[in-house]
């Protein structure tokens, strides 16, 4: 039996949220009271991943100390962390944990992102449509913030642009992709991966899938809180969903 795993990407700065973040890493911001990091791990165990790598670099010990704390919990989903000295950027990340992941479906996770996606239901349309990725997009993306998409009339991604000057579309990419082994297939080889400075999925990777990643719009409620006004906003919108779940 498969083990389900997904790589959730934390390590950033945060430089947009300063200063909220210059004392405390973006992941553990609470949202209406309890930390984004949190609420990731227990959407993930509820969705059946069975294993989640969490990269850190950005005041790593607090986020060791509170996935120790929270794994104390006897919780099922296994935790693994991977401490960056210096950020590798999303490519990076996964590059140097290609071994983990193998050849089988695995989520990757932006963080930054507030969801409440069925995963599984992503999961099984990705299975379905046997693309090397499945991309969850929205529709109204700002361009200043977000990788823009453009789709055939099969929603097969044919153009992808992180964050350009002259947007085709307003699709965006949400923060959430499933992908397997394949991937690595499009990875730039050896020389011509960035020299310095970050290897990034979004410049160096989703380019060159263009023809094989798969649109994924399921209309359910996401946002990503990676500037101030997105983070008020998102704790009102949690709040409201808190107060309608009970």
């Amino acid at each position: 039996m498969s083990v389900l795993k997904a790589f959730l990407l934390v390590a950033g700065r945060g430089e947009r949220l300063r200063p909220l973040t210059d004392e405390t890493p973006k992941c553990l911001l609470p949202i209406h009271g309890t930390p984004l990091l949190q609420i990731w791990l227990e959407h993930l165990e509820r969705s059946g991943i069975d294993e989640v790598l969490i990269n850190t670099h950005w005041l790593h010990e607090q986020v060791h100390d509170y996935v120790k704390q929270w794994s104390a919990g006897h919780h099922r989903l296994k935790i693994l962390i991977f401490h960056e000295t210096v950020l590798l950027g999303s490519a990076g990340t996964l590059l140097a944990n290609r071994h983990w992941v193998g050849a089988d479906p695995f989520f990757i996770i932006y963080g930054d992102n507030l969801t409440r996606l069925d995963m599984q239901k992503m999961l099984a349309f990705h299975k379905e449509n046997k693309q090397p990725l499945t991309m969850r997009v929205y529709r109204g993306a700002d361009p200043q913030r977000a990788g823009i998409v453009c789709l055939d009339d099969n929603d097969i991604i044919i153009d992808f642009a992180e964050k350009p000057a002259n947007p085709r579309s307003n699709l965006g990419a949400g923060g959430i992709y499933i992908t397997d082994g394949r991937v690595f297939d499009f990875f730039p080889g050896p020389g011509q991966q960035p020299a310095k400075g970050i290897f990034d999925l979004s410049y160096h990777v989703l380019p060159r899938l263009a023809g094989k990643m798969k649109a994924y719009e399921s209309g359910e409620f996401a946002m990503d809180i990676g500037s101030p006004a997105r983070y008020e906003k998102a704790q009102e919108i949690w709040a409201a969903m808190m107060a309608a779940d009970k």
